[in-house]
């Protein structure tokens, strides 16, 4: 019942997000749903897999960001072994800057 619960919950802010139109709805929704430190953490870790996929050095990486070691590994590790949402849009970041 819980896992029902959950991915119910799931579907509805993937909804969400799919239905924004703009990047003034994306802020928006973020601003609701999101404390200034959620969004901080979330924006950090998009910058993170940036860097990572730069080449840069864990170090240099915590220099630039602020971002601790151990979020700097999680996000590597995502990028190795997660579910790819990282890579599809940083991808499609830099199609977008071409």
């Amino acid at each position: 019942m819980r896992e029902a619960i959950r991915k119910e919950q799931m579907t509805l802010l993937i909804q969400a997000l799919l239905s924004l139109e703009s990047e003034e709805e994306c802020e928006q929704l973020l601003n609701d749903l999101c404390t200034i430190r959620e969004m901080q953490d979330l924006a950090q870790r998009v910058e993170v897999a940036r860097l990572l996929r730069a080449q840069m050095t864990y170090n240099d990486i915590a220099q630039a960001t602020g971002a601790s070691t151990a979020t700097i590994s999680r996000v590597n590790r995502c990028l190795l072994y997660g579910a790819g949402g990282y890579e599809k849009i940083l991808g499609r970041l830099e199609e977008k800057d071409d």
